[in-house]
C-alpha cells in the first residue's frame, strides 16, 4: 500500500506540476513597466542629501522591446550554464469572428526553440507546430476556439494595440489544461509577431532560457538582471505556490505511507508476543537441551527478519501490480487532454524505501518479544506444566 500510495501521489504531482512548470522557462529576462528608482530631485546636488516626499510618481514605459536582442541572445547561447534559448514576442490583442470580439494575447515563438523549451506540440490537439511556417497562421487556444466557434482552416480578425487589423488562418487548436490560458492565449511565429506588429525582425519582448542546472536559476536571474539591465524572474519564484502544493501532498503521502508501515510493525510485535506464549514448551526445551537465552533471542529475531524481508518482498510485487493497474485506469478531462491514465511515478527510490522501512520495522518490533523469549525460565515452565 505504501509503494501504491507514494507512486500515485508523486504521479499526480508530477502531473499538475507540469502543467505550469512545463510551460515556464527557468528564467525569463522582459522590461517591466515601473516607476523610475532614482527620481530627479534624488540626483539634485541641492537635494540629494535630503529626506524627499515624493507623490504622484508614474512609472516610465521603457517600452517592451528588449534592447540588443540579438546580441544577448548569441551571449546566452555561448554560456555554457544555459541549456537552449527561445526568444518571444508578447502583445494583447482583440480577436473577431462576426460581431463576436475577445481580448486575448499572440505569443509569437520562436517555432524549434520553443518546442526544444516546452515540448509545444503536446499540446497541440489539432494542427501542427511546423504549419505555423506558414505566412499569416496562428493556433488559437481551445477555448477561445470553442467560444468564437472556429475551426482549423477558418479565419480570424486580430485587432493589434496600434489599431492594425490582420486576418490570419487557423492551422492548428491547442490545448494547456489552465483555462485561463486556454480562453485567451493564441501562438503564431515570431515573423508573424513581428509583422503584425509593425516592428523590426529584431523586436523580442521575452527570451526565455533553460539551464543544465535548474537549481543555479535564481542566482543566473540575478546576474542576468545586472549584466544586461533587464527584469529577470526564475521559475521557483513565478511558480512559488504550485511548489508549495506540491511539497504539501508529498508529505501527506509520506505520513500515510509510514503509519501503514508503523501499524503493520505493531502487527508484527502482536504476532510474536503471542507466538512466545504458545510456543512456552519449545522454549523451555530448547534451553533444557543446552540452547542459551542468546540462542533463543536471535531465533526470534530471525523469524521477525524473515516475516519482514518475505513480507517486504510480496509488498514490492503487489505494490508494482497495483501501480500497473492504477496506470491503466482511464483518466479523461476536457482540462487536460494529453493525459488517458492516471499518472504513477515508477521511481526506484519508493521501492527501497518501502523494503527499507519493512525490514527495520520488523527488526524493532521482533527485538522486544525476542528479549522476553530469551529470559524465560525454563525450570518455571516444566515445573508449571
Amino acid at each position: 500500500m505504501f509503494i501504491s500510495l507514494v507512486s500515485f501521489m508523486n504521479g499526480m504531482n508530477d502531473l499538475l506540476d507540469g502543467l505550469m512548470l512545463n510551460r515556464t522557462p527557468h528564467v525569463r529576462l522582459y522590461n517591466e513597466i515601473k516607476p523610475v528608482e532614482n527620481q530627479p530631485v534624488s540626483l539634485s546636488e541641492q537635494y540629494k542629501n535630503n529626506i524627499n516626499f515624493i507623490n504622484s510618481i508614474k512609472p516610465k514605459d521603457r517600452g517592451k522591446a528588449i534592447y540588443n536582442s540579438k546580441t544577448i541572445i548569441k551571449v546566452l547561447h555561448e554560456d555554457k550554464r544555459v541549456l537552449d534559448v527561445a526568444p518571444k514576442v508578447v502583445t494583447p490583442v482583440f480577436f473577431h469572428s462576426g460581431t463576436i470580439e475577445l481580448s486575448g494575447v499572440i505569443n509569437g515563438i520562436d517555432i524549434i526553440g520553443e518546442e526544444n523549451l516546452f515540448k509545444f506540440s503536446d499540446y497541440i490537439t489539432e494542427g501542427s507546430i511546423t504549419d505555423l511556417e506558414q505566412n499569416n497562421s496562428i493556433i488559437i487556444g481551445s477555448g477561445l476556439a470553442r467560444k468564437m466557434m472556429l475551426t482549423v482552416g477558418d479565419i480570424i480578425k486580430v485587432t493589434t494595440p496600434k489599431g492594425n487589423l490582420v486576418l490570419l488562418k487557423i492551422v492548428g487548436i491547442s490545448q494547456i489544461g489552465i483555462t485561463e490560458i486556454d480562453d485567451m492565449m493564441s501562438t503564431t511565429s515570431i515573423s508573424t509577431a513581428q509583422k503584425i506588429l509593425g516592428e523590426a525582425t529584431n523586436y523580442m519582448t521575452d527570451i526565455q532560457l533553460n539551464l543544465h542546472d535548474i537549481t543555479t536559476a535564481p542566482q543566473l536571474a540575478n546576474e542576468y538582471r545586472l549584466k544586461f539591465d533587464l527584469d529577470a524572474i526564475d521559475y521557483q519564484t513565478t511558480n512559488s505556490q504550485f511548489e508549495t502544493g506540491s511539497t504539501i501532498r508529498s508529505i501527506i503521502s509520506y505520513s500515510v505511507g509510514v503509519v501503514l508501515l508503523i501499524v503493520a510493525g505493531f502487527g508484527i510485535y502482536n504476532i510474536l508476543n503471542m507466538m512466545i506464549y504458545e510456543k512456552m514448551d519449545s522454549i523451555a526445551i530448547l534451553k533444557a537441551t543446552g540452547f542459551s537465552g542468546n540462542d533463543v533471542k536471535w531465533i526470534f529475531i530471525f523469524l521477525s527478519l524473515i516475516i519482514g524481508i518475505s513480507g517486504g518482498v510480496l509488498g514490492l510485487v503487489f505494490g508494482y501490480i497495483f501501480s500497473n493497474i492504477i496506470d491503466v485506469i482511464p483518466f479523461n478531462m476536457a482540462s487536460l487532454p494529453t493525459t488517458e491514465t492516471f499518472p504513477v511515478n515508477y521511481n526506484p527510490v519508493f521501492y527501497v524505501i518501502g523494503i527499507t522501512f519493512a525490514v527495520v520495522t520488523t527488526t524493532i518490533a521482533g527485538l522486544l518479544p525476542a528479549l522476553k523469549a530469551g529470559k524465560i525460565d525454563p525450570v518455571e515452565i516444566i515445573r508449571g506444566k
